[in-house]
């Protein structure tokens, strides 16, 4: 769904080279927060339940169990609706569940391209990258990245390309 937004906003003879997202991982890291969330309430809800004798409030106790569940949810579709592109003339990312965002940088505002990989993102495949251009407005930084040397690679690419179309390099 983001990528057909996009895609809508593309120039003339611009196309999509590379998609990717945020690597599983980010969203590992926000669903042990929600799994932890989860398990003090159960242990509240059992524990409440076995020491007290009425147990109509119970029901609404594992009501509360939903709550987690909801956010995860919640969590899930923002991870799955962000996507960050390479075309042929910009970088982008567009995220929103509900509102879109898009935020790109021409590629021939790009000055530096900085890759990071700690040791288990190089294991898992991630990393961030961030961008430097003359100006602090368009994107910079996306991190947890799945693919990044792909995506730097074919951002740098894109770039040379552009510059060869253009005649001139920056």
């Amino acid at each position: 769904m983001s990528l057909e937004y996009l895609q809508k906003q593309l120039g003339t003879n611009e196309r999509i080279l590379l998609t990717v997202r945020q690597h599983w991982a980010f969203l590992v890291r926000r669903a042990i927060w929600v799994i932890v969330a989860f398990v003090g309430i159960f242990l509240v809800v059992f524990f409440l339940a076995r020491w007290t004798p009425e147990q109509a409030w119970l029901k609404w106790g594992y009501v509360l169990l939903l709550i987690p569940a909801a956010i995860f949810g919640w969590f899930f579709l923002q991870w799955r609706a962000k996507v960050f592109v390479v075309t042929n003339r910009r970088v982008a990312r567009v995220a929103g569940v509900l509102n879109k965002n898009v935020k790109d940088s021409s590629l021939e505002k790009v000055n530096d391209v900085v890759l990071n990989q700690s040791l288990f993102g190089r294991a898992l495949g991630y990393g961030t990258i961030k961008i430097l251009t003359a100006s602090e407005l368009g994107l910079n930084r996306m991190m947890m990245l799945s693919g990044p040397v792909e995506f730097k690679t074919a951002m740098v690419n894109a770039k040379e390309e552009l510059e060869r179309e253009f005649g001139h390099s920056s």
